[in-house]
């Protein structure tokens, strides 16, 4: 918890200009946690790099969830809660009556902030209908930093026409994120296409061979086309926040 004693000497010193209200930000964002012993929380994280610090709900228990997104809550406009079930997002909204809950990315969203249009410029493609839940992810965090996100799905490399079909939207992007599992070639195919960033995601969807995700991986980094980054392994979020920074 912040220490009150030093936070009166720090308004003080901004009261009688000793430092500017620009230096008591820069002081305040490292600020320590809040300590719930199971978890400590950076509140100030949004101070630093722009969006709070996100909760990664699997392997948490309901109760350990629930104290944390009500105290996220308190202290935060948005909350993204990502890897959780339905029962998670039940013992929340006991909370938290306003939390929605996006069943294809496993996320919970608390959005508090004033309502306004996304800012257009990123598109989130899929291999197949099974990499959904991955680009979801993607897509729900993108758009809680302030994006407005373009969806298309199922438009892997063993029906290509699917994908010329939608290379004006392709093209029209300021970046793109290219979920694909199996052999995880969606995003060479679309970095030889379009003139913006190109976020690959492989996903573990495929059959034995692809090793969980690892095949579509080594797949992702050997890629010939330039301008593709690779973020990890069913690494949805990861891609999102990235693209989300670009898009910014």
């Amino acid at each position: 918890m912040v220490n009150e004693r030093w936070l009166s000497g720090l308004l003080k010193k901004v009261q009688v200009g000793d430092i500017s209200v620009t230096e008591a930000v820069a002081e305040l964002s490292v600020l320590p946690y809040e300590d719930l012993m199971h978890a400590k929380l950076d509140h100030h994280r949004s101070l630093r790099t722009g969006f709070p610090e996100v909760i990664f709900g699997q392997g948490k228990t309901l109760a350990q969830l629930v104290v944390i997104a009500e105290r996220m809550a308190a202290h935060s406009q948005k909350v993204l809660i990502t890897r959780v079930d339905a029962a998670a997002y039940k013992a929340v909204k006991a909370v938290l009556p306003d939390a929605r809950y996006n069943e294809a990315a496993r996320a919970i969203i608390v959005d508090r902030a004033a309502k306004k249009k996304g800012k257009a410029g990123i598109v989130v493609l899929t291999g197949g209908t099974a990499d959904i839940p991955v680009a979801e992810e993607a897509a729900v965090t993108a758009e809680l930093m302030g994006n407005e996100v373009q969806r298309i799905f199922d438009v892997g490399v063993a029906g290509i026409h699917r994908l010329f079909n939608h290379l004006e939207q392709i093209r029209g992007a300021k970046v793109v994120v290219a979920v694909a599992g199996m052999d995880g070639v969606l995003p060479t195919v679309v970095g030889g296409l379009v003139t913006c960033p190109v976020i690959a995601v492989p996903t573990s969807v495929g059959y034995g061979a692809n090793f969980k995700g690892v095949a579509p991986l080594l797949t992702m980094l050997n890629s010939c086309a330039p301008g593709v980054a690779v973020v990890n392994i069913d690494g949805g979020f990861n891609a999102g926040y990235l693209a989300g920074l670009i898009n910014r």
